[in-house]
Parts: C-alpha cells; sequence; structure tokens
C-alpha cells in the first residue's frame, strides 16, 4: 500500500518563538489569491511575527528582531 496524498495526515505545528511548520499536502493561498501547493514530503514554515519578506513563508525575521511567542491554549 502507498501512501497517496489522501492517505497523508497533515501536521501543522507551533515553534516557540517562530513559525508555524507545515507537513503535508495542502494548498495555501495567500490574501493577493496566490497559491502554493505544498505536496505530502514537503515541509514549509509559515510566518507567525509578521515579518518576513517573503511572506506567508518565514525567512527566519523572527529570531533577527526577537519574536516571542509560548503561548498555550487553555
Amino acid at each position: 500500500m502507498s501512501d497517496s496524498p489522501a492517505d497523508t495526515p497533515v501536521m501543522i505545528k507551533t515553534v516557540d518563538n517562530g513559525p508555524l511548520q507545515v507537513k503535508g499536502p495542502i494548498r495555501l493561498v495567500d490574501h493577493d489569491g496566490t497559491s502554493y501547493e505544498l505536496g505530502p514530503e514537503r515541509t514549509r514554515l509559515l510566518c507567525r511575527c509578521g515579518m518576513s519578506a517573503t511572506k506567508p513563508f518565514c525567512d527566519g525575521a523572527h529570531a533577527r528582531n526577537g519574536f516571542s511567542a509560548t503561548e498555550r491554549s487553555t
């Protein structure tokens, strides 16, 4: 049995003081309507700090600017 995109689970993980880590087959559409296809073998990091020059993707700006986010849901 092979893993088809429908069989591959999508995982979104928060990184303390950093981006959202996305693994799995998803289609991401930004506010301009640009679509990004992320296949099951891809891991992408999405900006959470708002300072990335490559939004919606992370470029490490959070580390250079002291972004802090470690809150947990209750």
